[in-house]
C-alpha cells in the first residue's frame, strides 16, 4: 500500500491534502488507514464517528479521515466534504449482496458540490478471502465507466497484508 501513497504523492505535491476514506460497515476502512500508517495489521473495532490521522511520506502530508460506516452515520459523511481532495472507497470484495449500496453511495457522494474536484481511489478490500471479486468486477458492479466527472482508479488490496 506504501507503493499507492508514493503514487498519490507524485500526482499532489508536497503539501498537506485531505483524504476521506469512506465506505460500508466492516469493508476494512480502519484496518487499511492503520496498516498505511504502521504498516501492520491492528485489531480494530467499529468506527463510532470517525479516526484522523496524519500520514507523511517525504514532504507530501496527508490529513486521512476515516469515516464510521454503518448505516446511521453514512447520513453525516457529506460533514467531512470540506476541501477534501482525495476519496477513498473501502469496498469489501466478498459482501457481494451490498455492493449495489457502495455503488449508490459512491455515485450520491460524487454528486456532491465539496467533492466536485476530488480524486477517487476504490480499494477492493479482502481479496485474499475466497469468492472475493476481481477489481475488474467491482468497476463494473459500482459503473465506474460512468463517472466521467472524478478521475478514479480501483486497486484490489488485502488490508491485513498490506498488499495491493
Amino acid at each position: 500500500m506504501g507503493f499507492l501513497l508514493t503514487k498519490m504523492m507524485a500526482v499532489f505535491g508536497d503539501r498537506e491534502h485531505k483524504v476521506i476514506i469512506v465506505g460500508l460497515d466492516n469493508a476494512g476502512k480502519t484496518t487499511i488507514l492503520y496498516q498505511f500508517l504502521t504498516k501492520e495489521a491492528v485489531h480494530t473495532s467499529p468506527t463510532i464517528g470517525s479516526n484522523v490521522e496524519q500520514i507523511s511520506v517525504r514532504n507530501t502530508h496527508f490529513l486521512v479521515w476515516d469515516i464510521g460506516g454503518q448505516e446511521s452515520l453514512r447520513a453525516s459523511w457529506y460533514s467531512y466534504y470540506g476541501n477534501t481532495e482525495i476519496v477513498i472507497l473501502v469496498v469489501d470484495s466478498t459482501d457481494r449482496e451490498r455492493l449495489t449500496l457502495s455503488k449508490d453511495e459512491l455515485h450520491r457522494m460524487l454528486s456532491h458540490e465539496d467533492l466536485q474536484n476530488a480524486a477517487v481511489l476504490i480499494l477492493a478490500n479482502k481479496q485474499d478471502m475466497k469468492g472475493s471479486m476481481t477489481a475488474a468486477e467491482i468497476s463494473q458492479c459500482l459503473t465506474l465507466d460512468s463517472i466521467t466527472t472524478h478521475s478514479w482508479h480501483v486497486q484490489a488490496c488485502c488490508a491485513l497484508t498490506g498488499e495491493g
